[in-house]
C-alpha cells in the first residue's frame, strides 16, 4: 500500500455504569461466575509457545484467599533467556512493518477490550487484585483502551515530524526502533499500566520481555489473550514469570538491552539503574530507563477551601482502591478553621463506606493486595495506636482472616514529620495535620509540603481565594508531576493529564502523551543531495 495515512481522532473510551440491569452489569457478573468456576493452568508465552514448567505457584483473590483462581508455570534463567532470543528474532520483521499495520493491530485490541474481552478482563482485574467494578472499570477497560488508541495517534504524529529542507537538498527524519530488546516491569494495581508498559515500545517496533507483577498474572493472561487475537506476531511481546533477581541477572548484563520501562517501587528503580550503570560498557547502546515510581501525595487547603468538596475529594483521593494508587492521596494538611467541619464530613461518608468482596457491588471498598502488603499497612497502623501524639480519627481495624481487609484509616498527627506523613505506606491510610491558620501562614505550610517528602508525583490544593492558588501552584511547581486545583490528586486520564513525576517518583516520562513514545524511538537523520558539487573550490578562494 502506498499513501500517507491518518488514523482516526481518538476519543476517551465512555465509562460504563453497571446500573442495576444494565447488559454490562449482566455480562461483568456471568463473567464473574464463570471465573471463579474454574481454575485456571495458566502458561508463560515466550515466541507464541505456551511454555509450561515444574513450578506452578497458585493464585487467590484477596478478598477471599482460600478461593483458588489459577497455578501459573514459574520460569527460570534458561526462560528468560529464551524469551530474549525470540524478542531479538522477532525483531527484524517487526520494526520493518509498514507502520499503519502494527497500528492497526493495536487498534484493533483496544475495539476488541472494549467489546467482546470488557467483561473478562474487568472480570478478572476485580478477582485478582480486588477491584470493584467501577475501579475496574476505569483501568482494565477505559484506561487501557484510551492508551492504545491514543499511542497509535503519538505514533503518526512523531513520524510525521520532519526537518526543513534547504535549496537543493531533501532532508528527512527516519524513526527507528531502538537497537536490542526491551524489558517491560509491570505492578500490581493498574492492568492499564501492565498493558501499556509493553505495547507502547511495542508499537514503535520494538520486541519486549514482559515480567508482570505475580499479583496481576491473572489478569495479564487476558491481555495476551487479546493481544493474540489482535494480531501481534510472535515473539513481539514475550509475558515471563520469573524472579527479580534472576531477571536482574540475565537482563542487565545482556549486550542487547536496549531500555526498560518500569512502574514499581522507588528502591527497586534506584537498583535497577544502578545495575544498569555498573554494567554499561557491556551494552550495544545506552539503554533508554523510563520509570514511574513511588509517591507521598498531598492535599493541602487554604482556609478559603469549600469543606465539602475537600472532604469529598479526600475520601475519594485516599481510599478508591484501598489507597493502592501511586497517586493516592496519603497526606493532607488542614486548616484548624475547618478542620471540625471537613472531619464530620469525612465521617459521615466513612460511616456509610462498605467493605467486602467485590463480587458484592454495594462495596465501595475491597481487599488491600496480599499478606505481606497487609502486614506493611498494619504495622505503621499499630504503631501510631501506640503513639500519644497520634489520633487515630476513624478505621484502624485490621483482619486478614478471609481476605487482607483493612479499614479506611484517618490518622491525626500532632508532628507534620511523622512518619506516616513522609514514608509511602501503599495502602488505606491517610494523615491529617491540622495547622493553626491563625499563627502560621500558608506559605509557611506550601514550604512544609514541598520539603516533607522526597517524592513529586501528584499533590492538590483546595483553596476559592485565587491568590493562595496561584502562591501553591509556584512554590510547588517541582513537588509533583500532576498537580490538581480543587481536584483529587488520582484519576489522571490519557491524552487528559499525562502522568508521571520526577524527585524519587521516576523520570516524568509522561504515559498517555507523545513524551513517552519518544523514548521508545531512535532517530536517524538523512540528507539527500539532489545535484552534488563536483569541484572542491569554493568561491571565496578566488581573487579579483
Amino acid at each position: 500500500m502506498i499513501g500517507i495515512f491518518s488514523l482516526p481522532t481518538p476519543h476517551n473510551e465512555p465509562i460504563l455504569s453497571y446500573a442495576p440491569n444494565s447488559p454490562e452489569k449482566i455480562a461483568l457478573k456471568k463473567a464473574l461466575a464463570e471465573a471463579k468456576s474454574q481454575e485456571l493452568d495458566i502458561p508463560m508465552y515466550i515466541g507464541g509457545a505456551e511454555v509450561r514448567t515444574d513450578k506452578k505457584v497458585r493464585l487467590a483473590p484477596p478478598h477471599e484467599h482460600k478461593h483458588t483462581l489459577a497455578y501459573y508455570h514459574k520460569g527460570g534463567k534458561d526462560d528468560l533467556e529464551l524469551a530474549i532470543t525470540a524478542a531479538l528474532n522477532a525483531k527484524h520483521d517487526w520494526e520493518n512493518m509498514p507502520w499503519e499495520h502494527r497500528a492497526s493491530i493495536f487498534l484493533k485490541a483496544a475495539d476488541l477490550i472494549a467489546t467482546k474481552y470488557r467483561a473478562k478482563l474487568n472480570a478478572a482485574t476485580m478477582l485478582g487484585q480486588s477491584k470493584s467494578a467501577f475501579q475496574a472499570e476505569i483501568d482494565s477497560a477505559c484506561e487501557f483502551i484510551d492508551f492504545l488508541r491514543f499511542n497509535v495517534k503519538f505514533m503518526e504524529q512523531i513520524y510525521a515530524q520532519q526537518p526543513i529542507s534547504g535549496a537543493g537538498m531533501w532532508n528527512r527524519m527516519e524513526y527507528r526502533a531502538l537497537e536490542g530488546f526491551v524489558f517491560a516491569l509491570t505492578p500490581f494495581n493498574f492492568t492499564a499500566i501492565a498493558g501499556n508498559l509493553p505495547t507502547a515500545p511495542a508499537m514503535m517496533g520494538n520486541c519486549i520481555v514482559w515480567k508482570p507483577s505475580e499479583t496481576q498474572i491473572y489478569s495479564a493472561n487476558v491481555l495476551m489473550e487479546v493481544f493474540k487475537e489482535a494480531g501481534v506476531p510472535d515473539g513481539v511481546i514475550n509475558l515471563v514469570y520469573v524472579d527479580g533477581k534472576t531477571a536482574g541477572e540475565v537482563i542487565f548484563s545482556h549486550k542487547d538491552f536496549a531500555g526498560i520501562h518500569f512502574t514499581g517501587s522507588t528502591g527497586v528503580f534506584q537498583n535497577i539503574w544502578q545495575s544498569i550503570g555498573n554494567n554499561i560498557a557491556k551494552y550495544k547502546s545506552y539503554p533508554r530507563i523510563v520509570g514511574e515510581t513511588g509517591g507521598k501525595d498531598f492535599v493541602v487547603a487554604h482556609l478559603s477551601a469549600a469543606p465539602k468538596a475537600l472532604a469529598t475529594a479526600l475520601v475519594r483521593g485516599a481510599f478508591e482502591y484501598q489507597g493502592q494508587k501511586c497517586s493516592a492521596a496519603s497526606r493532607a494538611y488542614i486548616p484548624a478553621s475547618l478542620w471540625e467541619e471537613v472531619k464530620n464530613y469525612m465521617l459521615a461518608d466513612l460511616k456509610e463506606i462498605k467493605m467486602g468482596s467485590v463480587e458484592d457491588f454495594t462495596c465501595f471498598f475491597n481487599a488491600v493486595i496480599d499478606e505481606k502488603s497487609f502486614d506493611k499497612i498494619s504495622s505503621y497502623i499499630e504503631d501510631a495506636k501506640k503513639n500519644p501524639l497520634v489520633e487515630i480519627i476513624a478505621g484502624g481495624k485490621c483482619d486478614k482472616s478471609v481476605g487482607y481487609f483493612i479499614e479506611p484509616t484517618v490518622l491525626q498527627v500532632q508532628d507534620p514529620m511523622y512518619v506516616t506523613m513522609c514514608e509511602e505506606i501503599f495502602g488505606p491510610v491517610l494523615t491529617v495535620y491540622v495547622y493553626n491558620d491563625n499563627a502560621t501562614s500558608f506559605e509557611d505550610i506550601l514550604y512544609l509540603v514541598n520539603e516533607t517528602s522526597p517524592y513529586a508525583l501528584t499533590g492538590a490544593v483546595f483553596a476559592q481565594d485565587r491568590y493562595a492558588i496561584e502562591l501553591a501552584s509556584k512554590m510547588l511547581r517541582h513537588a509533583a508531576g500532576n498537580f490538581y486545583i480543587n481536584d483529587k490528586p488520582t484519576g489522571a486520564v490519557v491524552g487528559q493529564q499525562p502522568f508521571g513525576g520526577g524527585r524519587a517518583s521516576g523520570t516524568n516520562d509522561k504515559a498517555g502523551s507523545i513524551l513517552n513514545l519518544l523514548r521508545w524511538i531512535s532517530a536517524r537523520t538523512i540528507k539527500e543531495t539532489l545535484v552534488p558539487p563536483t569541484d572542491y573550490k569554493y568561491p571565496f578562494m578566488l581573487e579579483e
